[in-house]
């Protein structure tokens, strides 16, 4: 690892970087609508369960065909996402494999093989099991599906914030200390809550869409009216739970990443009783000279909004992005936080020291180590113990590798956030006028269902622009910087596959697409009332 320091091929990292976006962009158009439509199916057939009603179980026959579609292209996306660990992201993988690939194993083994299992009972089982035997096939399919989002969001909520772990000088890996510590940090439970409950509005508004694109054109009219009141509710729930659970990842973001708030605000020098900014006139094109302190031109905010979101108290201290670099601001444990600097130098030492290290482990190995390199060794293992948390930062050359860019945090969160708001109100709006009125005939509502499906998936995209993007430079948050992790590959070889792949997913996007189009435009098989 210390040889990458002088060896790094800069166009090596921007092209692995470039694919690794790439295919988790493309990957995460197919999720959402998996996780969301997981529910809605559940609930119809909850209600066939119940009723009895042919009409109900063809309204989740429905909906699980285009579920099915929709799985098997997640499924082809995700699958090549996790073999780029191996392929580009080689010395990150060795960094850390013993702890990132157990949560990886266990979406594989358990989570894929649950929902792999019971998708089949779901398609071929409705007249060869009882019905409350395939009801539970079919919510098993969903928690399934669920059940490997947590997975995955554990090993990204743990590069976002690492715990659990120790690092052995050894091996030169960090290894796992405690399951639950990276199972279960709150970073990783409101990341997963949040994920799944955003994942809910995408499915909803399909289903939304969908319902009035029949209402449009009179046909099924009864599947649109049933399918759109269970939308908009399922919509309205999940953008309530998501306003929540996004709070609360803020709250965790203040605490674990102050720099990736601080670029999601434009907040470039902190206080106390920090305004949350509403809009601001932010660059999006270029880097902002944060340095020179300030805020933003025309900065529209709600008075110590920021604080409130941050530590939960209106006079609360909120570090900006010169706080973190110049340090000393306090810390809740009262103590000052470090300059990044101070940072950067121990990172180096870090550095140096497990250099040193590594030689004298060779020295004993070869029966070569006295008695004062054995006492060295011991030293050097004491002093990684401590600096080992600031290893990352010896890569970093100025401050302003650490800084994220700022406009497309800035303008992506409030993306994210405004649109959360606009569906809270589109669906308390179908809800109403699908109970209570004839919702066929309101086709300014019919119109902007068809508006808030592509809206749905900006917003989620952009929040996992904020999440990724936020954290630069770190593949690890504070333990190692996206280029240290990179293979040592040519960049030639990489770009062939990024254009290979973006062919490859335009193609199964398009083609997904078209299946869809074509099966929505058959509508339901109706079996009876």
């Amino acid at each position: 690892m210390t040889q990458l320091l002088l060896n790094v091929d800069a166009a090596a990292v921007d092209w692995a970087r470039a694919q690794f976006a790439l295919t988790a962009i493309y990957h995460w158009l197919f999720v959402p609508l998996t996780l969301g439509l997981a529910v809605i199916m559940g609930i119809a057939e909850t209600c066939y369960y119940k009723t009895r009603k042919a009409f109900w179980r063809d309204t989740a026959r429905f909906w699980q065909r285009l579920f099915g579609v929709n799985f098997a292209m997640g499924v082809a996306t995700g699958i090549i996402l996790e073999f780029e660990f191996g392929t580009n992201w080689s010395n990150y993988s060795w960094f850390v494999g013993d702890i990132f690939g157990a949560p990886l194993a266990i979406e594989g083994i358990v989570a894929f093989f649950m929902e792999s299992t019971f998708v089949a009972v779901m398609y071929f089982g409705w007249n060869k099991v009882s019905r409350g035997f395939h009801l539970a096939a079919t919510w098993l399919t969903g928690i399934g599906a669920t059940l490997s989002a947590w997975w995955i969001l554990v090993a990204n909520a743990w590069m976002q914030h690492p715990v659990g772990c120790t690092f052995n000088p050894d091996t030169m890996r960090n290894e796992m200390t405690s399951f639950a510590d990276v199972a279960l940090s709150p970073v990783a439970v409101d990341k997963f809550c949040h994920t799944v409950t955003s994942s809910w509005i995408i499915g909803a508004l399909f289903v939304v869409a969908v319902s009035c694109y029949y209402l449009m054109r009179g046909r099924h009219k009864r599947l649109a009216v049933e399918s759109a009141k269970i939308g908009g509710a399922v919509g309205l729930v999940a953008s309530l739970l998501a306003a929540y659970t996004g709070d609360s990842s803020a709250y965790q973001v203040a605490k674990t990443q102050p720099m990736k708030l601080a670029a999601m605000e434009a907040l470039y020098d902190g206080g106390k009783s920090q305004p949350l900014t509403v809009v601001a006139l932010v660059d999006p094109f270029s880097q902002p000279d944060y340095a020179a302190g300030g805020e933003p031109p025309l900065r529209l905010a709600i008075p110590s909004g920021l604080s409130v979101l941050a530590t939960r108290t209106a006079d609360g201290f909120v570090p900006g992005v010169n706080d973190l670099i110049k340090g000393g601001y306090p810390l809740p444990d009262s103590t000052a936080a470090l300059s990044l600097k101070e940072k950067v130098r121990r990172g180096k030492g870090a550095i140096l020291a497990l250099k040193e290290y590594r030689e004298l482990n060779a020295q004993a190995e070869a029966g070569t180590l006295g008695g004062e390199g054995c006492q060295r060794r011991y030293a050097l293992g004491k002093q990684l113990q401590q600096d080992m948390p600031y290893f990352g930062y010896g890569y970093l050359d100025n401050a302003a590798q650490a800084v994220p860019y700022i406009p497309l945090c800035f303008w992506a969160f409030r993306a994210m956030v405004g649109l959360g708001v606009l569906f809270i109100v589109f669906f308390a709006a179908v809800l109403f006028v699908a109970c209570r009125k004839d919702i066929g005939a309101h086709r300014w509502l019919h119109k902007a269902a068809f508006a808030m499906l592509p809206l749905g998936y900006v917003a989620s995209e952009s929040g996992w622009i904020v999440a990724e993007m936020g954290r630069q430079p770190w593949a690890i948050q504070d333990l190692m910087p996206t280029w240290v992790g990179v293979s040592d590959i040519g960049s030639g070889s990489v770009a062939l596959t990024f254009f290979i792949f973006l062919a490859l997913f335009t193609t199964l996007l398009a083609v997904e697409v078209n299946i869809l189009r074509k099966q929505i435009k058959k509508g339901p098989e109706e079996s009876g009332k």
